[in-house]
């Protein structure tokens, strides 16, 4: 009997054992996983757990190897927020969203999603591509997760990561290094797609760049060696309207990661099984030509010369003494300026990494020949090249002002650069007028065949029009407009919804008073209700409008083009006589003016919420002025035109004054300035000039309103005669910056962020375009923790200045068209 029971607890005890010891990949919702306590991928090559670094107390959650190079950190959630103790828990809640606790409920780290959905058992999974998903458990699909470790990188890019960003989401993802061997929290290396122009790759420490990659060619980044084929891995490059990406995707079972050391250095690691650890196989840092802008503007970086630096051919030093001591910062200068005359020739180079293109324009349907065309009108373009070098050759790469970090290397594309023919030698311009006389035969060719084929296409154009307009008719989907005027928004063909004026009218019980949500400088807005039970926003234009069919027009055209979370969605439209009518989707806490500017909504804003506020407006004016595929500056933005949706997310919105700018286009000028008093920049105001740097300015005030709860344009001071810009500037030179801040915020304020948020708002108002930051250094400004450069005195612009100044406004043929809130 005894030796019964004896093998029966040896049986139940081997079981748990047994049970203890499988490795579990998957964790349910609101099931709670305890510090001690891992999760394996179901191939035991990764686990997720908590962890300390090297002699560091402090508790981290984390991805790490398991199977080979056991320990080595890929993923950590909580690099801003460590754990003191071994308190911490962390589980996936039924909205899909990972929370991490301590002591008891006080969370620590969770990640972040655009709306808050209950889905249908949701469960985490660690993959055995190091990557942890959050997924409906009923779910088959692969690919569709409600959230992933892989959006988040850290310092190391595993296979089928990507580093890049999306364009709909406005999700950027980067690698950051870590402050030291033993500390996760981020450093001061950031390594990251720009977008500024054609894409490239960048690694800056702090706000300089210190390395730049690219750009991608359709087989390599421009500037690194022509590397063999290699059975290990491939790289790949997507670049398209929703988002842009460079990801590595492993051929066989080797080991590889592409990792970002705290002390900036970029290096490709591979597992060696013999050695057991790891050696570097790629380092990104090769030698003194690899730093960005060694040579300055024009100048030639050759590791095999010395000195290392030269100027183009053509080109002269800018300033000889300095390149003496070898300081070559301030680059070359053509030895004949520029005049844009029929004397100028486009001379091809190559064996030469692509400069810097965040001054650039780009279009990849292109031929080279309608490149050269392109720069060749343009006083202001230096140089061009094709896109991609496969299959000959295709797209137009245009580079604008100066051209910035040139190094000599293996490159075998052609690189064509802007200068006076009196510059090139007699061999040179006999080599380049042959190549024009082959060239000019070749296009007369061409010319002849295409005038052939232009009148064919010519008559089966009309034929086809004529076709189309019937075939759209029949199909009921050409707007009934009575206008002549709206066949514009048709040829558009936006995709967007049209609805009769009976349908909008039904949804707004005919336009009732009880719908009225309030009214603009563009006419009444109404709350309806769609058939289908759809709430939408209604905004009718007032026949006693300022703005007319153009505005209209405007807004139709620049906002159905746009998509972002953070900027309001057109869903269609209405035009009917003299009806025009825009519908949108129903933003139930409207506009943040009525929760800055009312005393008893101001207290239910606190501080998290406005710093996302904050964090969401910059996010959707980088996406108009860089992310999207259309260049828009939005020329009104201010309170009133930023709608808050149910969970308080900010959404730009009313574009009926936004201009488009060309790939190349820096400013413009207009004799009717627009916009609203208080948030309009000087440039603007005084001579009639916009830009980006436009609605930085008006981002800045609108910064420092919602830090303040105060008005630009009716803030006073009783010690001295300061507007909100001047108010601020000057308790920020007094190291008094707090006081800005709206009484309400004391008990939810980071004071952190509140003193960073109005020194960011400071730098965006400054007096002088050129001074004031981009919105991508404002995005990156606002969430990290890196030194922030002094603000200078901002534009004392108050509606008082404007007054004192307009006789000068006069001679400049500039007026100030006053807009009410909308």
């Amino acid at each position: 009997m005894e030796g019964l029971l004896t093998s029966l607890l040896f049986s139940i005890a081997l079981f748990l054992l047994l049970s203890a010891s499988v490795a579990v990949d998957t964790i349910a919702a609101n099931q709670v996983i305890k510090d001690g306590e891992t999760i394996v991928s179901a191939g035991e090559m990764y686990e997720m757990g908590f962890f300390s670094p090297a002699n560091s107390d402090n508790r981290y959650l984390g991805i790490w190897f398991k199977k080979i190079a056991t320990g080595t950190v890929v993923w950590v959630a909580n690099r801003e927020f460590p754990l003191s103790n071994r308190s911490g828990t962390f589980k996936v809640t039924s909205e899909g969203l990972l929370l991490l606790s301590c002591c008891g409920d006080t969370v620590i780290w969770s990640s972040t999603s655009s709306e808050l959905i209950r889905y249908i058992n949701p469960v985490a999974q660690l993959l055995d591509t190091g990557n942890f998903v959050v997924k409906e458990g009923n779910s088959t699909d692969k690919t569709n997760f409600i959230c992933q470790s892989f959006d988040y990188p850290g310092d190391t890019l595993l296979p089928g990561m990507k580093l890049g960003k999306d364009f709909v989401t406005g999700t950027i993802r980067n690698l950051t290094s870590w402050k030291s061997p033993n500390d996760p929290s981020v450093g001061q290396y950031v390594d990251y797609v720009d977008t500024n122009g054609y894409p490239q790759v960048f690694m800056r420490q702090g706000l300089v760049p210190r390395i730049r990659i690219g750009p991608w060619n359709g087989i390599r980044f421009s500037g690194l060696p022509n590397a063999m084929p290699n059975t290990i891995h491939s790289k790949e490059f997507v670049l398209n309207q929703k988002e842009v990406y460079f990801k590595f995707k492993l051929k066989s079972s080797v080991v590889q990661m592409m990792h970002l050391k705290w002390d900036g250095s970029i290096v490709m690691l591979h597992w060696s099984n013999r050695s057991q650890d790891w050696f570097i196989f790629a380092n990104a840092l090769m030698d003194i030509c690899s730093g960005y802008g060694l040579c300055g503007p024009y100048g030639i970086c050759n590791i095999n010369k010395y000195p290392s630096c030269s100027c183009m051919e053509g080109f002269e030093p800018k300033r000889p003494d300095e390149w003496k001591i070898t300081d070559w910062s301030s680059g070359c200068q053509l030895k004949t300026p520029l005049d844009c005359r029929d004397g100028e020739v486009f001379w091809k180079i190559r064996g030469m990494k692509f400069p810097d293109t965040r001054h650039s324009w780009y279009n990849p349907s292109m031929t080279l020949g309608e490149c050269e065309i392109a720069c060749r009108k343009n006083c202001s373009c230096m140089a061009y090249a094709n896109l991609d070098i496969r299959r000959g050759g295709s797209g137009c790469l245009l580079w604008f002002g100066e051209l910035m970090d040139l190094k000599v290397c293996e490159e075998s594309q052609d690189l064509y650069i802007r200068m006076p023919a009196s510059l090139l030698t007699d061999e040179d311009l006999t080599v380049f007028q042959s190549g024009l006389n082959k060239t000019f035969r070749v296009i007369t060719v061409v010319l002849s065949i295409l005038l052939v084929l232009l009148g064919t296409s010519i008559a089966v154009y009309a034929c086809c029009k004529k076709k189309r307009r019937s075939y759209m008719k029949g199909r009921g989907r050409r707007v009934h407009a009575i206008d002549k005027r709206y066949s514009d928004v048709e040829k558009e063909d936006l995709q967007l919804n049209f609805f009769s004026l009976s349908q909008i009218a039904k949804a707004t019980n005919n336009f009732s008073i009880n719908n009225k949500l309030g009214e603009g400088g563009f006419g009444p807005v109404y709350k309806g209700v769609l058939e289908n039970g759809q709430e939408i926003g209604v905004k009718q234009l007032s026949k006693t409008s300022e703005q007319g069919y153009d505005e209209f027009y405007n807004e139709v055209v620049c906002v159905a083009r746009l998509q972002h979370r953070n900027l309001v969605k057109l869903l269609g439209y209405c035009m009917d006589g003299d009806e025009r009518i825009l519908i949108y989707e129903y933003m139930p806490n409207k506009s943040l003016d009525l929760y800055l500017f009312d005393e008893t909504k101001s207290c239910t804003l606190e501080w998290p919420q406005r710093f996302c506020i904050i964090d969401g407006i910059a996010r959707g004016i980088l996406y108009l002025h860089q992310d999207s595929r259309f260049r828009i500056i939005h020329r009104d933005l201010k309170a009133g035109n930023i709608l808050l949706d149910h969970d308080m997310n900010p959404k730009i919105s009313d574009f009926g004054l936004a201009r488009e700018f060309g790939g190349n286009q820096i400013t413009a000028k207009t004799k009717k300035v627009v916009g609203t008093y208080g948030y309009i920049s000087p440039e603007y105001a005084v001579h009639g000039r916009f830009s980006m740097k436009s609605d930085v300015f008006s981002f800045g005030v609108l910064v420092l309103e919602i830090v303040s709860g105060k008005k630009n344009r009716e803030f006073s001071c009783e010690d001295v005669n300061d507007n909100l810009l001047g108010h601020a500037w000057r308790l920020f030179t007094e190291d008094r910056c707090l006081e800005l801040m709206s009484p309400s915020l004391v008990n939810s304020c980071i004071i952190s962020k509140v003193t960073r948020s109005i020194h960011v708002g400071l730098l965006c108002v400054q007096n002088h375009a050129q001074d004031r930051p981009t919105m991508s250094s404002v995005v990156m400004m606002l969430n990290s923790d890196g030194a922030l450069p002094p603000p200078k005195q901002p534009a004392f612009f108050a509606e008082e200045v404007l007054r004192n100044h307009e006789p000068f406004l006069t001679v400049d043929e500039a007026t100030i068209t006053l807009l009410v809130p909308r």
